[in-house]
């Protein structure tokens, strides 16, 4: 809390020098700064900043508006039920913008900034993401200079959440978008002139960006909620969490941010060594760590090999030896603390003779060194990837490769910094076996565009969409279709249970575990309230007081 003003009574410890800048390290540096292309945990925390979407669960997991005046509901009347024009159930939402949203350099926040944002979605071209959002919401009509209603031509039970829909400004990106909407990516203002007030929304603007390094925010003299209490923050990216803690001790870092920080087991060191320096806080969330696949990879497009490979693994053993038993092992997807969690979920308990028996009815023999091969003498080969410079999974690859191996299975660990990982080798399919990376959610987060065969990212779509690994399932397609519009959430537990019965057979990804986070931040610092899911820390920055 802060002290009163005053003088101090004789012997009393002075008070703390004032401070004007917090600098935060994170593990990862995005690979760009525009809100709507490409998913990746660096963007949005530093994005927090400096942006406000319509709407973002809070540390309690409920909905709330940020840059709307009300979440729209049907009891509300800000979501109305109707017909499409093509005779099926619709839906029509209606936002309306905070009276005192402006951007950096002082304009209104308008509707159409959101009509610009909508109209780019639509063109698929532009590679925007999540794209069904964009193809289930068909009209945009602008009501008044705050408010736009959209049609929907499906109703679901995440109606009220804008998700990753959230105005543009218009008058600054219109021009770069129109005429070549495939080369916008490569045009838009928040790569090639990041600095430019009136791109920013939030308590702080970017103010300078070194590419691969950090980025600079000062307050936003725009902004109108609760001044925050830095004059400056600066973001350093550290992709080696060893230099990252280094750093933190020698007081060049304030603090490190949880969602992209230390692993826990290293926190937890972190805290015995330096006992009463920081504030540590290990939150448990929705977080899942596992392993995508390339499904289009000779081995690992066979479900055998890939419930082979997860019997092979053995993960309990991995949480207690790296993590000091503070992560949860993973049989789907679903986080237990998620309330769609189905317990009965099947589950691949450690056990190496069943892999064998698997990899052999799957047609890979041993060869003299030890490694299967298939008929045609191709080895059970393939690359196995990650973050480069993050300490534990890099780990993680080693114990992997080394519980592999005895099953005949060889995996070459090559890693590649975040930026170049997610921006190009996912996004543009060049996997060329498995990546060890999470997946981060909101609450009962409905995964169509991880799991969809629609949403393998492909050149014509300019390579939007999260199924990296190309899985197609047309019972989970039509499953990812139907949930989604049902309701009733008791009618939609039975299809949440298929769905993790599903996943738990075929395997589209290798589930290990779900993460806690370890937040890192100094004993001088107040209201930092980590939250657990995909919507970080920063977003309520104004709420970060000095003790």
């Amino acid at each position: 809390m802060l002290a009163g003003a005053g003088a101090a009574p004789a012997g009393a410890q002075p008070p703390p020098p004032a401070r004007d800048t917090l600098t935060i390290g994170i593990t990862q540096f995005p690979s760009t700064f525009h809100p709507n292309i490409d998913s990746m945990a660096a963007k949005s925390y530093v994005l927090g900043f400096a942006r406000r979407p319509l709407t973002a669960y809070g540390p309690d997991w409920a909905l709330a508006c940020l840059l709307c005046d009300r979440v729209p509901s049907l009891e509300n009347g800000g979501a109305v039920r109707e017909t499409t024009p093509e005779g099926k159930p619709g839906i029509r939402v209606t936002w309306r913008l905070r009276e005192d949203a402006r951007w950096g350099d002082g304009a209104p926040i308008s509707a159409e900034d959101l009509r610009f944002a909508w109209e780019a979605g639509r063109e698929t071209a532009t590679g925007f993401g999540p794209a069904e959002f964009y193809r289930s919401a068909y009209e945009l009509v602008v009501q008044d200079a705050r408010t736009v209603t959209l049609r929907f031509d499906k109703i679901t039970f995440e109606y009220a959440s804008a998700g990753e829909f959230q105005p543009l400004p218009a008058r600054i990106e219109r021009d770069r978008w129109q005429g070549d909407h495939r080369g916008y990516r490569n045009r838009t203002a928040y790569d090639t002139e990041t600095a430019t007030p009136g791109l920013w929304s939030g308590p702080y603007r970017v103010t300078a960006v070194q590419p691969g390094a950090g980025v600079t925010l000062e307050r936003n003299e725009a902004w109108a909620g609760p001044a925050p209490a830095f004059r400056r923050i600066q973001v350093r990216t550290v992709e080696n969490t060893a230099a990252l803690e280094a750093q933190l001790l020698a007081g060049q870092l304030d603090m490190v941010a949880g969602e992209l920080g230390l692993p826990v087991e290293q926190a937890a060191a972190l805290e015995r060594r330096a006992a009463g320096r920081f504030n540590v806080f290990y939150k448990p969330g929705l977080v899942y760590e596992h392993l995508d696949v390339q499904h289009d990879h000779p081995a690992l497009g066979d479900k055998r090999v890939r419930q082979a490979l997860l019997l092979a693994t053995d993960r309990a053993q991995i949480v207690a030896r790296l993590f000091e038993n503070r992560q949860t092992v993973a049989h789907s997807s679903v986080n237990p603390l998620d309330r769609m969690h189905d317990a009965d979920t099947r589950q691949w308990p450690h056990d190496p003779r069943r892999a064998a028996a698997l990899l052999d009815e799957a047609g890979w023999r041993r060869g003299p060194d030890g490694i299967r091969r298939n008929a045609a003498g191709e080895k059970l080969s393939f690359e196995l990837m990650t973050t480069a410079g993050n300490r534990a999974r890099e780990a993680v690859q080693q114990v992997l490769q080394g519980m592999w191996r005895p099953a005949g299975i060889d995996a070459r660990i090559r890693n590649e910094p975040p930026r170049v990982l997610f921006g190009e080798t996912l996004s543009r399919r060049r996997l060329q076996g498995a990546a060890l990376f999470a997946w981060v959610s909101g609450p009962e987060n409905v995964p169509r565009s991880t799991l969809h065969s629609d949403e393998i990212p492909r050149a014509e779509r300019n390579w939007s969409g999260q199924n990296f690994g190309g899985w197609r399932n047309a019972e989970m397609d039509a499953l990812l279709e139907a949930l989604p519009q049902e309701l009733d959430a008791e009618r939609r537990r039975s299809l949440w249970s298929r769905l993790q019965a599903i996943y738990a057979e075929e395997l589209p990804a290798l589930p290990l575990w779900f993460r806690a986070d370890a937040h890192v931040w100094p004993r001088w610092l107040d209201g930092v309230r980590p939250t657990g899911h995909l919507n970080p820390t920063s977003l309520r920055v104004e709420e970060w007081r000095l003790r």
